[in-house]
């Protein structure tokens, strides 16, 4: 946020102060960063505190948003149309940059955006002169399969938000990628980023990530994020699909989410209090499951709607990811069983 802002101020366009991001998000847990996040939960305690400068448009979740019968063409069109929208009734030389996560990840549960949305988004930027930040911190670096998410999309970020798979968890490690937009005006003009962190450039951090990207790349670990994802959809779809309460089942790489309902015609969500998701994380680390997943409230909207995540490391093997599945389905079908 503060690169772009400087980014305008170099380039003489003060006015440009709006941020758009979207619903069922999360961008970070700052005052700056949570502005950003659709994150109803994480958000409520801080309302009146952040800044206003920041507005939000509905997240990209074909499961819960797309019309019978809407084509991917005609849904995207209409998330497109709602972005242009949004630039109009801010005043599009106002805005400086519309932020998203490419495979959505705590907020909405491993959900990717739809193929060609990512470019139609980008397309709003670019025409009304804005920049197009993507979040990879949690879905990036190798997690779908390819380093960057956004590879997968046919498009490429002026700004990108990077961590978690950069440092493999070995160190707290996390980055901004810089695009050419930006960085030619720094070195044409000789401009200085404003900005700097107690710990930033720390040399056991760096070490610590270059040694991690080195073992993907030496290990072709990205080929087996590609092999096991596919094995773990299959997986997940072939024990799952059927199942009563399981409404959505979506993900790439190894980055899969499993969305609970209470009716799955309807794909009513179950009543918030009843914490389903949580109950399902419980369970499953509890032997004779002993597995771990991420759970998440708020899928559906309106902190509504419940969600597990399962992300086995890059270097699982085929047993592994079985034994991952075997383990989250029958503490699904535990949970289930006690709730009937």
């Amino acid at each position: 946020m503060k690169l772009a802002r400087e980014y305008f101020l170099w380039t003489e366009k003060p006015q440009r102060v709006n941020f758009i991001s979207r619903d069922e998000s999360y961008h970070g847990t700052t005052i700056g960063s949570l502005s950003l996040s659709g994150h109803v939960a994480r958000r409520a305690p801080f309302e009146p505190v952040l800044p206003q400068n920041r507005h939000r448009i509905s997240a990209c979740n074909p499961y819960r948003q797309r019309l019978l019968g809407e084509s991917d063409a005609d849904f995207i069109a209409r998330k497109q149309d709602e972005l242009v929208q949004k630039f109009v009734e801010l005043g599009p030389e106002t805005v400086a940059a519309v932020i998203m996560e490419p495979v959505v990840g705590a907020a909405l549960g491993c959900v990717p955006a739809v193929p060609g949305y990512l470019k139609a988004m980008q397309q709003v930027c670019h025409k009304y002169g804005a920049l197009l930040i993507l979040d990879e911190v949690m879905c990036g670096m190798g997690r779908t399969g390819t380093l960057h998410a956004w590879e997968q999309e046919g498009v490429v970020p002026d700004l990108q938000t990077i961590g978690k798979g950069l440092g493999g968890g070995y160190q707290p490690a996390s980055a901004l990628l810089v695009g050419e937009k930006i960085s030619h005006v720094m070195d044409a003009e000789g401009k200085t980023f404003t900005h700097g962190h107690t710990y930033q450039n720390h040399p056991v951090v760096a070490a610590a990530a270059f040694k991690v990207q080195q073992v993907i790349q030496e290990e072709k670990l990205l080929l087996n994020v590609q092999a096991q994802g596919r094995h773990l959809e299959s997986l997940l779809r072939r024990r799952l699909d059927n199942h009563p309460n399981v409404g959505d089942i979506r993900g790439r790489g190894l980055f899969w989410a499993v969305e609970f309902v209470r009716d799955k015609s309807t794909k009513e969500s179950f009543d918030v209090g009843m914490q389903i998701a949580l109950r399902v994380q419980r369970c499953a680390q509890r032997p004779p499951h002993n597995v771990l997943v991420y759970q998440g409230q708020g899928c559906a909207g309106a902190g509504k709607g419940d969600h597990i995540m399962i992300m086995p490391a890059y270097n699982a093997d085929s047993g592994i990811i079985e034994d991952v599945v075997n383990g989250v389905v029958s503490a699904i079908e535990v949970v289930f069983k006690d709730l009937l």
